[in-house]
């Protein structure tokens, strides 16, 4: 905390200011010895000087009061006929606390309380006439009630900067909680077409289990095998589903990618040729580079996996059309690494701001899969969004993925083996 800013550090300051003034006075007058007709500074004047000048150690916390102390410990000095000028600014000091602290009906009362004890003190020194006193008490007088007022306003328009301050943090706050529930909201209506498949399959494959029970012992088993594996998946994804369903639902649909799947169909790493071609053609040069033991994700995370490079490569459309794009993944033992990148294109637009809701959508959707998610520009200039999800163990028989870095064709999935037929190696 910076000095002067808490009671404690103000109340400091106060005392330090009450006791290095009231010191000044006193050994100035001790060292100035102007003769007659001034009686000399003795231990009454000094006594009088102390009461004029330390209650100002609490201005702050009753300003009204150390200025009627110090206003008459000020007249009680004049009084004595002591030298002139060595105790007339303090009681000024506490009318400008007064000026500061308080409004101007307030201030008023002090205002004359204060400019008639300087009046005193000026003619009780019997150098000054009317005229100059007066014209010396108003000026002083007035700047001090000029500079106390602007500080008040100033404390003022601080105090209610802070209360706007505030309120704006929390309609933030509020609005990223709005956007976080709605991106939510979207992934748990995509989890709920994931779970209503597996939901399906159940029902078929026990249904045809218990068809051919008697007749075909291997079908049903194959079938009671297939429906274990996807009641496995089913509760996993059901997880996640709960897990995003945390917070209370929001209207509306969210936002959708610009870059839509084919109607009625629900993507995967499967369709990233497709999803990179539809960006080619939209103008972006696009390519799509696989590397290392491909192997399926369950059904959620493969479509939370593609909805992250939809969405990244949907940013590179919209802020920097002219870039060059790189999505790439790559499959370690236990880990999915994807990286979708660009140079910018000369663009200097500004992408994927801290609060946006297609950032919210990548972290909640990595989150709920137990990865990792990190965006940001590129040194070399461009952006780059990192995404990491563990991995099932690799089967037995799993192929490998291309290594190249060009361009897939259409209608191959993204590890090279290719729809229409291709040939599958080993690992």
């Amino acid at each position: 905390m910076r000095l002067g800013t808490g009671p404690v550090q103000r109340r400091l300051v106060d005392v330090v200011i009450a006791v290095t003034m009231t010191a000044l006075t006193i050994t100035f007058a001790l060292q100035y010895h102007p003769g007659a007709p001034w009686p000399p500074f003795d231990a009454w004047a000094i006594a009088l000087s102390a009461v004029t000048g330390l209650p100002l150690a609490f201005r702050r916390a009753a300003p009204r009061t150390v200025l009627a102390v110090s206003c008459a410990g000020l007249v009680l000095y004049s009084a004595g006929g002591y030298q002139p000028s060595a105790n007339v600014w303090p009681p000024m000091l506490a009318f400008f606390t007064v000026a500061t602290e308080l409004p101007t009906r307030q201030v008023l009362p002090g205002a004359l309380l204060t400019a008639c004890v300087w009046e005193y003190a000026g003619l009780s020194a019997h150098v000054l006439s009317v005229v100059v006193a007066t014209a010396q008490t108003v000026l002083v007088l007035g700047l001090a009630w000029a500079f106390g007022a602007g500080a008040r306003r100033l404390a003022e328009r601080n105090g209610q900067l802070r209360v706007l301050t505030r309120r704006l943090q929390l309609e933030q706050a509020a609005r990223a909680r709005h956007e976080v529930t709605e991106e939510r909201m979207r992934i748990a209506r995509e989890l709920h077409d994931v779970v209503a498949h597996h939901l399906s399959v159940i029902a078929i494959q026990s249904g045809l289990a218990r068809y051919v029970f008697d007749t075909e012992p291997d079908t049903a088993r194959t079938a009671v095998g297939t429906v274990a594996d996807t009641a496995r998946q089913s509760l996993e994804e059901m997880r996640g589903l709960l897990q995003v369903l945390r917070l209370p639902p929001a209207d509306g649909n969210g936002p959708e990618a610009p870059v839509a799947p084919p109607e009625g169909s629900t993507p995967g790493l499967s369709d990233l040729p497709e999803l990179v071609e539809r960006v080619r053609a939209a103008g972006v040069d696009a390519d799509l580079s696989v590397t290392g033991v491909a192997r399926p994700l369950p059904p959620g995370g493969d479509l939370s996996t593609y909805r992250i490079v939809q969405e990244a490569l949907t940013n590179v459309l919209k802020h920097a059309p002219a870039a060059r794009a790189t999505v790439a993944l790559h499959y370690a033992r236990d880990l999915l690494v994807v990286r979708v990148d660009d140079d910018g294109g000369g663009s200097g637009a500004e992408r994927l701001p801290g609060g946006g809701q297609g950032l919210l959508g990548m972290r909640e959707r990595a989150k709920l899969y137990g990865g990792t998610f990190a965006a940001g520009p590129r040194r070399q200039g461009g952006y780059e969004v990192l995404l990491t999800l563990p991995l099932p163990a690799p089967p037995a028989g799993a192929y490998r993925a291309d290594t190249g870095t060009g361009r897939p064709r259409a209608g191959t999935d993204p590890a090279g083996t290719g729809r229409g037929g291709g040939e599958e190696t080993g690992p």
